[in-house]
């Protein structure tokens, strides 16, 4: 017991010392002046994960088409906000692409992409629903281990680096995936608008390929740095390459599950999407939307919006 006692007490005088090297400028910015709120989330999102399908246990999947047009392109918007708000603020602060520190300032531009940051970090905890919709739908195939690995561990770590490195060489990796959600809700909006789209639709394979290529050069960014000792935190370089390996496998064994590997007979043409930074679709259509349009909807008659 005493060692426990020790282990909570160091770990609370810890918390309380990166306090006084974390950024002054957000520290009253919603959400950021403690984590618990990130975490209460976090903690109703993988409760939600076990109550979910409970709930939905003998009831019809919900079709949620309009609100899932709404939210896709929702989200299509709010990435492109914030991937060119970091783009014009990287610009006109003369950001380098190779080592950037980060600047903690009130200059217009870093305030900028500070605040682009920060939306991206709102728009981890958004994403949310992607798994909300699934279970509401009835897709629990879908909700695999890597799409809750994702979208659990970037709300909760985007908060840190929002709280202590809201600048700097994290522009980059955030600009890139904003980018990539771009196309990946756009795709989804499409997808939601009904079966007469999947003609339009014959690029998803690549949408995980776009995926592997942002990890690696993400891996590629952050190890040239270290390499030549960019004054950004080490720490958060190494974490970043410890976190974007273990995506690097996962999505890589998804590809070859979903692309590569001879599929059954039972199986041939069920080919799943990746969601950006998590497998699969993200509460929508993909081939297997067809069929929900088509024959199984009407079987089970699912519920509208």
């Amino acid at each position: 017991m005493e060692v426990v006692t020790h282990f909570v007490n160091d770990t609370v005088e810890f918390y309380k010392w990166s306090l006084t090297i974390a950024d002054k400028r957000v520290e009253n910015w919603p959400m950021m002046s403690s984590p618990f709120p990130t975490l209460a989330l976090s903690c109703l999102y993988l409760l939600f994960l076990w109550v979910g399908p409970k709930y939905m246990q003998g009831r019809h999947p919900y079709t949620l088409r309009k609100t899932l047009i709404v939210y896709n392109f929702s989200m299509v918007v709010l990435n492109f906000y914030i991937a060119k708000e970091l783009l014009i603020g990287s610009t006109a602060a003369g950001y380098s692409y190779l080592c950037q520190p980060v600047n903690y300032s009130n200059d217009v531009n870093e305030v900028r992409i500070a605040s682009a940051l920060w939306w991206y970090y709102i728009s981890k905890g958004v994403e949310y629903l992607d798994t909300v919709f699934f279970i509401l739908r009835k897709k629990f195939n879908q909700v695999s281990f890597l799409h809750v690995y994702h979208h659990c561990t970037m709300f909760v770590l985007w908060w840190i680096g929002i709280k202590w490195v809201p600048g700097g060489q994290a522009f980059l990796g955030a600009t890139i995936n904003s980018c990539v959600h771009v196309l990946m809700y756009g795709y989804y909006g499409l997808a939601a608008l009904g079966p007469q789209m999947q003609k339009y639709l014959w690029w998803k394979k690549y949408l995980t390929i776009i995926q592997m290529i942002q990890f690696h050069v993400t891996i590629g960014h952050a190890g040239q740095s270290l390499y030549t000792d960019c004054p950004f935190p080490n720490w958060m370089q190494w974490a970043l390459i410890s976190y974007t390996a273990s995506f690097i496998i996962l999505f890589a064994n998804f590809y070859y599950h979903a692309y590569r590997r001879k599929p059954s007979s039972s199986h041939k043409g069920d080919k799943p999407v990746a969601n950006g930074t998590s497998v699969v679709t993200n509460g929508h259509s993909k081939v297997e939307e067809v069929e929900d349009n088509g024959k199984r909807q009407k079987k089970e008659r699912p519920k509208r919006d």
